[in-house]
C-alpha cells in the first residue's frame, strides 16, 4: 500500500484517462474507476474496488465519490484572448445584419475598438474583468488556459496586459499560461507603416517581455492585410531569441503559407487553419506542429469550418480551443466547442475529447503535466453529470460540470 494520499476519487462510472495503456479504447476508459494523488500529482489509477487496498488516505485527506458519473481531465484551452476591457455586442448585431468582420474592422471596429478600451483600463481593472471570465471558464470545466496579449499594441500596454496575466496566475484555480501577441494587429498610429510596427515589436516589445519573463510563447496574426509570412518569420525568430516558443494564427481568411511557416520555425501550434494548403498540412505533420482548430470562431462569424478531417487523416495532431475573445468567439465553454467539432467538422467523439484535453496540452508543450489522468501528471479533473462521455457533445447547450479538481484540490463548487 502507498500511504499518505491526500486526494482519492472513487466511483467514476467512466474514468476517461486519455491513456490507452490504462483502460479501454483510445481514451483509456476505466469503468468503475478511481485515482489517488499526493501533493497534487496522480500516484495511482485503477478500479474503485482496488483503490483502498493500493493507496492509503492521509488523515486530513479528501475522498470524492463521483457516484457513477463521468470523470475526465480538465479541459486545456490552448488559444484565448480573454484579457481585455470593453465589449463589442454592437458589432455582433452588425454582423447579424450582414456586415463582415473585415468591413467592421475597416470602419474602426474589430480588434482596434478593444485596443482602445484596453489601453484605457488599469492593470487592476484588467485583472478584475479577467477574474470574472476565469470563473466562467472554471465552471465549464477548463483547468488550464492560454491567454494572449495583443489588445495593447504599445510596449507599455502589452506589458500591462501580461502583468495582469501574471497577477491572475497565483490566486485563481485556473492555470494560466501567457502568450505575447503584440503582432495581433497594426495599431492606428502605424497605419500604412506595418514595417515600422514590426520594428517596434522586434526591437522593443519582445526584449521587454523576454527580460521580465512575462510570457512563455510568442504569437503572430499571419494573414493578408495584417502581417506577412516574412514579417511573421522575423517576429517569431526574435521571440525564440528571447525564450518565447512560437505559435501563430495561420491561414484563417486566406492561404498565406502560415502552416508552412509554423513548420519551418518549429511552432508548438498553428491555429485557425481554415485555408491551409495541402503542402502546409504535410509540413506540419513532418515537423510535429499541432493544428489548433477553433470552431467557435467559424460558428460565431458564420464562416466555413476548418478541414479537421484533412489534418487528422494526414496524421497531424489536432487540438481544440475556444478562441475566447469579445469579437469573434465570445464563449468560455469547451463543451460547446467539442459539440461543434463533432457536428460541423466531423470529428469523432473520441477525437474531439482528446483534442480538447491532451492535444490542447501538446499545443502548449504541457503534455507531460496536464491533459490526461495518469501517474506523474497533475490531478486536474472534472466530474460530469452524464452517464457516458458521448453525452458531453450529445446533450449540448448544457453545462455538465458537477465538480472541478485542480492539483488534487476541489475548486468548484467553492466551499
Amino acid at each position: 500500500m502507498t500511504p499518505g494520499a491526500d486526494f482519492i476519487l472513487t466511483g467514476a462510472g467512466e474514468l476517461v484517462t486519455l491513456d490507452p495503456a490504462l483502460g479501454e479504447g483510445p481514451l483509456g476508459v476505466i469503468r468503475g474507476g478511481a485515482l489517488a494523488a499526493v501533493e497534487g500529482k496522480i500516484v495511482w489509477v485503477g478500479k474503485t474496488s482496488q483503490v483502498h487496498k493500493a493507496v492509503g488516505l492521509h488523515g486530513d485527506g479528501r475522498e470524492l465519490d463521483a457516484q457513477g458519473r463521468v470523470v475526465m481531465p480538465g479541459f486545456v484551452d490552448s488559444h484565448t484572448h480573454c484579457i481585455f476591457a470593453g465589449s463589442r455586442e454592437k458589432e455582433f448585431a452588425q454582423r447579424i445584419a450582414g456586415a463582415t468582420y473585415q468591413e467592421i474592422a475597416a470602419a474602426g471596429g474589430g480588434i482596434l475598438s478593444t485596443v482602445e478600451a484596453t489601453r484605457d483600463a488599469t492593470t487592476d481593472e484588467l485583472v478584475a474583468f479577467a477574474t470574472r471570465r476565469l470563473d466562467l471558464v472554471l465552471q465549464h470545466g477548463t483547468t488550464t488556459l492560454e491567454a494572449k496579449s495583443g489588445y495593447g499594441l504599445t510596449t507599455a500596454d502589452e506589458v500591462k496586459i501580461l502583468e495582469a496575466i501574471r497577477l491572475l496566475q497565483d490566486p485563481h484555480p485556473v492555470e494560466v499560461h501567457a502568450t505575447f501577441c503584440g503582432a495581433h494587429e497594426v495599431p492606428p498610429e502605424f497605419r500604412g507603416n506595418t514595417g515600422g510596427y514590426v520594428d517596434l515589436v522586434v526591437d522593443e516589445m519582445i526584449p521587454a517581455v523576454g527580460q521580465r519573463r512575462l510570457a512563455e510563447y510568442c504569437d503572430v496574426f499571419c494573414e493578408q492585410g495584417v502581417f506577412s509570412v516574412e514579417q511573421s518569420r522575423r517576429i517569431l525568430r526574435a521571440g525564440l531569441e528571447h525564450g518565447l516558443q512560437p505559435k501563430l494564427h495561420a491561414d484563417e481568411f486566406s492561404a498565406t503559407g502560415g502552416a508552412e511557416l509554423a513548420a519551418e520555425v518549429g511552432a508548438l501550434s498553428a491555429d485557425h487553419l481554415l485555408h491551409a494548403r495541402p503542402e502546409g498540412i504535410r509540413a506540419m505533420r513532418e515537423a510535429g506542429v499541432t493544428a489548433t482548430l477553433l470552431p467557435g470562431t467559424a460558428f460565431f462569424l458564420g464562416l466555413p469550418y476548418a478541414p479537421a478531417r484533412a489534418f487528422l487523416d494526414a496524421g497531424v495532431r489536432v487540438a481544440l480551443a475556444t478562441d475566447f475573445n469579445p469579437g469573434s468567439s465570445y464563449t468560455p465553454n469547451m463543451q460547446l466547442i467539442v459539440t461543434l467539432a463533432c457536428t460541423q467538422m466531423r470529428m469523432t467523439v473520441e477525437e474531439a475529447i482528446q483534442a480538447a484535453t491532451l492535444n490542447g496540452a501538446y499545443a502548449l508543450g504541457l503534455q507531460a503535466q496536464v491533459g490526461a489522468l495518469a501517474p506523474d501528471r497533475w490531478c486536474d479533473l472534472i466530474v460530469l453529470d452524464v452517464p457516458s462521455y458521448y453525452h458531453v457533445p450529445y446533450l449540448y447547450g448544457v453545462n455538465h460540470v458537477r465538480s472541478v479538481v485542480k492539483a488534487g484540490q476541489l475548486v468548484w463548487p467553492r466551499e
